[in-house]
């Protein structure tokens, strides 16, 4: 990257920043993706993620505190439980999911977000997600 002064130096301190794609929410714009991968917690007979999630098809969007045009029915992470299991992986409140386990999270309604995340037989959950703060990043990164 160095030498070329248009592309971004991504340098976050989180770890899985890896690309730049172009994603579409409404409009074409342009996103930084990253992955998070959290290894549920075992209480009892339950296994705890330790966040919780807002947003999808069936839901109003202009509810969506983190939709920056309140058109945007994805899934958001509204609540990260600290100490639990998302939060050490580096989830943030706020941060849109794209994929879980590779299926695409961008046109599901809120049950099929929620059960696709709890399902029992994952012990592990890898998500793709796409962060503002990354995004700013990005963006003053290629102005400088």
């Amino acid at each position: 990257m160095r030498g070329n002064s248009r592309r971004p130096r991504l340098s976050p301190s989180s770890p899985g920043v890896k690309t730049r794609r172009f994603c579409t929410h409404g409009r074409q714009r342009e996103c930084v993706k990253q992955r998070v991968e959290i290894h549920k917690l075992r209480q009892g007979e339950n296994l705890i993620l330790g966040f919780s999630i807002g947003g999808g098809i069936d839901q109003d969007p202009s509810q969506n505190p983190f939709s920056e045009d309140k058109t945007d029915k994805g899934i958001y992470v509204t609540r990260v439980s600290e100490g639990g299991p998302a939060e050490i992986a580096g989830l943030q409140i706020g941060d849109k999911i794209m994929q879980v386990n590779g299926w695409d999270m961008t046109m599901v309604t809120h049950d099929q977000a929620r059960k696709r995340l709890t399902k029992r037989s994952e012990e592990v959950v890898r998500l793709l997600v796409t962060r503002q703060s990354l995004q700013k990043a990005v963006q003053q990164s290629m102005l400088s």
